[in-house]
């Protein structure tokens, strides 16, 4: 899968999603920095395949419905590199199903 993360992810996750032979860039790296959340969906639309990040606010700022792109929110007890890495497994396991349009949300609520 093509894999979009937010810049309040840590590029650090990257290489842990590789492994498992997808395809990630960070907003940064795209040119989307500083976008808000809708446009950012908008503008990677088509091109990812799902928009990874920690804001979970997001499934109550963004409606999907028709949306080519899913988002998949990782729930740490903070955004340092340790704590996400810990959801690593769950994140991989919710991306074997998880279909366009859709909210996914993986760790502790």
């Amino acid at each position: 899968m093509r894999l979009l993360f937010d810049e309040c992810v840590s590029r650090l996750l990257k290489p842990g999603f590789a492994v498992h032979g997808h395809q990630c860039l960070t907003v940064p790296e795209v040119g989307f920095a500083g976008k808000k959340n809708g446009e950012l969906l908008t503008l990677a639309e088509g091109k990812f395949d799902v928009f990874i990040t920690i804001d979970k606010s997001i499934r109550y700022q963004q409606n999907l419905t028709g949306r080519k792109i899913a988002v998949l929110v990782i729930r740490a007890k903070s955004s340092e590199i340790d704590d996400l890495l810990r959801q690593l497994p769950a994140c991989i396991a919710a991306l074997q199903s998880i279909e366009p349009g859709q909210f996914v949300q993986v760790g502790p609520e």
